[in-house]
């Protein structure tokens, strides 16, 4: 009880605190709400485009062969297990929601350094059998650690987000397909259809 007594303020304070804390309680409350907070919980593809400007890469994605078998999460997030999974998410989440609220994002995204590796991993995870060599691993001492420098998408460039990596394409997201209009915030819709009718009065 002496505990509780301890944490209190002093009388005259009392209300002022309580205001405070019922402030940023509710500010707490509004941002978590606004941003959609607890849908990054999740693996559903859709909470990568809560952000505009990940847009491009939702819709290529699922124009992709990998839409049938890969979400975001599986090649961008580490698998191996739960908590590098989470931690990861957090990581990069605190690290991108403090760049796009700040707005500097770079006009090309481009994956960091750990997300690269993540990502190699996860290509070398899924595609097991066509990379490694039945032949030379049963020659070769640890063969699968000495398989190539290269990344995977040195060769393969286009899997499986195509040609449309930056803020700019927005204009070809508006082509690709109707039903990933949910995606696009209400002032991008307007910019993209003022920008349409100046092309159709030229």
């Amino acid at each position: 009880m002496s505990f509780i007594r301890f944490l209190l303020p002093p009388p005259e304070w009392r209300l002022p605190v309580i205001i405070l804390m019922g402030a940023l309680t509710g500010l707490t409350l509004y941002v978590l709400i606004e941003s959609k907070a607890i849908s990054y919980l999740s693996d559903d593809p859709k909470t990568c485009a809560n952000c505009h400007v990940m847009t491009p890469q939702y819709a290529t994605w699922q124009k992709s062969s990998h839409r049938e078998w890969a979400s975001c999460n599986d090649c961008h997030v580490p698998q191996d297990n739960i908590f590098r999974k989470y931690f990861f998410k957090a990581k990069d989440g605190l690290y991108h929601s403090y760049m796009f609220t700040t707005r500097q994002e770079p006009e090309v995204i481009r994956m960091k350094e750990a997300g690269i590796e993540v990502v190699q991993e996860n290509c070398i995870r899924c595609h097991e059998d066509q990379v490694t060599d039945a032949r030379l691993s049963g020659m070769i001492k640890d063969h699968k650690k000495h398989r190539t420098e290269r990344k995977c998408w040195t060769c393969h460039q286009e899997v499986p987000h195509g040609s449309v990596h930056s803020l700019s394409s927005v204009k070809y997201y508006g082509k690709i397909s109707k039903e990933h209009q949910e995606t696009v915030p209400a002032w991008l819709k307007s910019l993209t259809k003022e920008s349409e009718e100046k092309n159709k009065t030229k």
